[in-house]
């Protein structure tokens, strides 16, 4: 299987699971890398089993494998000693039940990264507890701010933690630590907690906590409590998103919204103001329909865009001049990102619906040399 993009050549094996590690393995194999998925021979029937529908599988390779024999276990080390990166997400301890825990992973290849992909780490009093995207942001403190005051935080499902807390991190821990091996040798565990993560993407709001822009209190910050900084309703039941944060680009969307001459918009830090503009803002909004909207403020610097779900986005000019959507075998996929000046990057693979023969990738996969790096070409010299 031949691949193309900045991580090809990449070996990762891919125990298979559900949400953020099997979305990690996506985005590396969108990028180039080798992905193959180790699926259970009696799949456990309480996941969804996605089908032909299996986005996050595209571009992978998939065997099955009975993983609690002797056999499976020993198909499983074969590999490991092949790949580069191993990924799985099961609770803590699993991995080390079915005899495959990184110091039996590592004792077979000492260059192996071990990427673990968990909601509240491998350590904690919460270690063992079942938990989603929902609970790992809630506790991290990245669910606070999503919502409006006196409602319940609501954040879009899975974005905020299962994927950029967690899928996202352990990209680039696997990435990072695989940079490592190559120059050392040395392979070593990647813990990626969504706890961790999801905190981590904090620090933006952090610095702005620091500086005194944004409370504790929702609803009284730059980012959740202004007029010039909310999504609003159209006559159409549609909406449409404002975000005129810097004075200049308020300046703007008051001129087309023909309130340049109203004193009341003038100061728009004015935070006691914020509730009586917002509720004046929302019967404007309502007053013309989504398309109309755009007509009159989509490119300029007001910082408007029109709220879309995932097919109108697809047809979105913007989004179709980059070729951000594509339906492939009538499926709606978001295409890989990030791009890259030098390398190309193929459309995406085709989602597996069959189990490879694990003889097959072993014969593609070549046994490290004698220094255990085959990353490197001039390591022997």
């Amino acid at each position: 299987m031949t691949k193309t993009g900045p991580l090809a050549g990449l070996k990762i094996l891919e125990i298979a699971g559900i949400g953020p590690a099997p979305f990690c393995g996506m985005l590396l194999a969108d990028l180039g890398a080798d992905v193959v998925v180790i699926e259970r021979v009696s799949p456990n029937s309480e996941n969804i089993d996605l089908g032909s529908g299996a986005i996050v599988n595209r571009g992978k390779r998939v065997i099955a494998l009975d993983l609690k024999s002797p056999e499976g276990v020993a198909h499983v080390l074969d590999l490991v000693q092949r790949g580069d990166v191993l990924i799985e997400g099961m609770r803590p301890g699993v991995m080390e039940r079915l005899g495959l825990g990184p110091e039996v992973c590592l004792a077979r290849n000492p260059r192996l990264v071990f990427g673990r992909m968990t909601g509240w780490g491998q350590q904690g009093p919460l270690a063992q507890a079942a938990g989603h995207d929902i609970n790992y942001i809630a506790l991290s403190g990245a669910l606070w701010y999503a919502g409006h005051p006196g409602e319940p935080p609501m954040a879009p499902p899975s974005l905020v933690g299962d994927i950029g807390g967690g899928a996202l991190y352990l990209a680039i821990g696997v990435l990072a630590a695989a940079m490592h091996a190559r120059d050392t040798g040395n392979g070593q565990v990647v813990d990626a907690a969504i706890v961790d993560g999801s905190a981590h993407m904090m620090n933006l709001l952090l610095s702005l906590k620091a500086a005194g822009q944004v409370a504790s209190i929702r609803g009284c910050s730059i980012l959740d409590g202004p007029h010039w900084y909310s999504t609003y309703r159209c006559a159409d039941g549609n909406f449409i998103s404002v975000g005129s944060l810097e004075p200049k680009f308020y300046a703007l969307l008051c001129k087309k919204l023909g309130l340049a001459g109203d004193s009341s918009f003038d100061d728009g830090y004015d935070r006691d103001a914020w509730p009586e503009l917002k509720q004046r803002f929302s019967e404007i909004f309502a007053m013309r329909t989504r398309e109309e909207w755009r007509t009159l403020l989509e490119g300029s610097d007001a910082c408007f865009a029109p709220v879309l779900d995932p097919d109108e986005a697809a047809r979105h000019p913007h989004m179709a001049a980059r070729g951000v959507y594509r339906e492939i075998d009538n499926i709606l996929q978001a295409m890989p990102a990030p791009r890259f000046s030098g390398s190309s990057l193929p459309i995406p693979g085709p989602i597996p619906l069959h189990h490879e023969d694990p003889s097959t990738i072993r014969r593609g996969w070549s046994k490290p040399d004698r220094c255990g790096i085959t990353a490197r070409t001039d390591c022997c010299e």
